[in-house]
């Protein structure tokens, strides 16, 4: 069994222990990751960022083309609250995405209230600092042991 899961971190995300310390902590983007692999040793990791929407986009592509991945976790940043492209993206591939997010976004701002992708994910986890991301890769997991 493939046990890689390709993580991917959206807009803003490249900026993590600089940016707004009280709600997303301080440590950064490369601590984030090492925390992730450090919690599961027995997989591999593939970590890819971008505050682009098309790279990710292409991404999500390539990631199901290859055909290695059990999955992906994915913190898409803003882009979770107005890209229908990404939507579009998530729901063209076969691979599950799971939709993870640092804050809890229904503790802040309206706007961040919906999300365009959370319907074609195949879950949600909110408001957990990195922590989100170790859930969000144990659903994945857990997806695919009863799959």
């Amino acid at each position: 069994m493939t046990k890689i899961i390709k993580v991917i971190h959206g807009p803003n995300l490249s900026r993590l222990g600089k940016r707004e310390p009280e709600v997303y902590g301080n440590k950064t983007l490369a601590d984030v990751n090492k925390c992730i692999e450090s919690a599961f040793p027995e997989m591999t990791f593939e970590f890819f960022q971008s505050e682009y929407e098309g790279a990710i986009i292409e991404e999500l592509f390539h990631v199901e083309d290859q055909k290695k991945a059990l999955g992906v976790v994915l913190n898409a940043g803003a882009l979770t609250h107005y890209s229908i492209a990404l939507h579009d993206a998530i729901k063209a591939i076969s691979l599950p995405v799971i939709e993870v997010h640092m804050s809890n976004v229904f503790a802040r701002e309206a706007f961040r209230h919906h999300s365009t992708i959370s319907s074609v994910c195949r879950g949600t986890i909110s408001g957990f600092g990195e922590q989100s991301y170790h859930l969000g890769v144990e659903a994945l997991l857990r997806l695919r042991e009863n799959s």
